[in-house]
């Protein structure tokens, strides 16, 4: 039987992309390892411990805020706080570096977790794994900039994004579905925390006064998120309508803008204590998270 060049060029080329695929196969198999590893887990965890941390001193200024104290209500007021601390750059980079792992984990389970499920489940457990690797990755090179001396405050770098995109075409509409995008989500945290869904990721003892305490902090935080949550939302779809970009500030804008409602010194602790209770919910589950 004569062989001829192109059958061997095709054969050449089949065990090529036989030999390619198998290195990638080898790659990701590695990737999905060391994602896996205990100390990458044990990091990733972290990521929650800090994000925790983080939502105790927002809460904690917006108490603050709620009494006539001045402050920013938000991520960059506490990364700024924090970096005026003894040691504070270096806690800092040990945030971003925590965060980063978390990211790196959750994107892991966006590109090989979930195979045990199907269809949309599936679907919708990986795209939530993206949402949140994306967050978590935000949040680190947040604390990065600080840590280098570069950080900005979050309100003013929000209400400057926003004029941008307004001025951009179809800019306010844009401004408009991200404003309901974040307000839908918020609804989503007012419900996970009503329903105590969000102890489905949490491996936690059956019963008990430690179940107790973790759940109770975990209903009034996610309520209490969810609620500054779909103000913000509410802020961005205002501040377009209205044209007034200056309005849109984040989290900080959404709390001083409680601030000045009747009965507002009340509002605002309790959102507060509830931002609080959140971030000792996070801190719980870095040690119970299912990962």
């Amino acid at each position: 039987m004569v062989v001829r060049p192109a059958q061997l060029c095709l054969v050449r080329r089949w065990t090529e992309g036989k030999t390619i695929s198998n290195e990638l196969k080898g790659a990701a198999d590695a990737a999905e390892g060391a994602s896996n590893s205990r100390a990458f887990v044990i990091t990733a965890r972290a990521g929650f411990a800090v994000s925790g941390g983080l939502h105790i001193l927002i809460g904690a200024i917006a108490m603050r805020l709620a009494f006539g104290k001045s402050g920013e209500a938000d991520q960059g007021g506490a990364m700024s706080q924090l970096a005026g601390q003894p040691a504070g750059v270096f806690l800092l980079w040990i945030a971003f570096t925590a965060c980063l792992a978390l990211a790196l984990w959750q994107l892991s389970e966006t590109a090989f977790g979930h195979r045990q499920l199907q269809g949309k489940t599936r679907l919708g457990k990986k795209l939530s794994a993206a949402v949140q690797g994306a967050v978590y990755l935000v949040l680190a090179l947040a604390f990065a900039s600080f840590a280098v001396g570069s950080g900005k405050n979050s309100g003013q770098s929000t209400s400057d994004a926003t004029a941008k995109i307004m001025q951009a075409p179809l800019g306010p509409l844009l401004l408009v579905a991200v404003g309901a995008a974040v307000a839908v989500v918020g609804i989503a945290f007012v419900v996970r925390g009503i329903k105590r869904s969000f102890t489905k990721k949490l491996a936690l003892p059956a019963a008990g006064t430690g179940r107790s305490i973790v759940v109770a902090a975990g209903v009034v935080g996610y309520i209490a998120k969810g609620i500054v949550l779909v103000l913000v939302g509410l802020l961005f779809i205002i501040a377009t309508v209205q044209a007034r970009p200056k309005e849109s500030t984040g989290v900080d804008g959404a709390l001083k803008a409680v601030r000045e409602q009747p009965y507002g010194l009340y509002l605002l602790s309790l959102l507060g204590v509830g931002l609080i209770c959140y971030g000792i919910y996070q801190i719980i589950k870095a040690r119970f998270a299912r990962m």
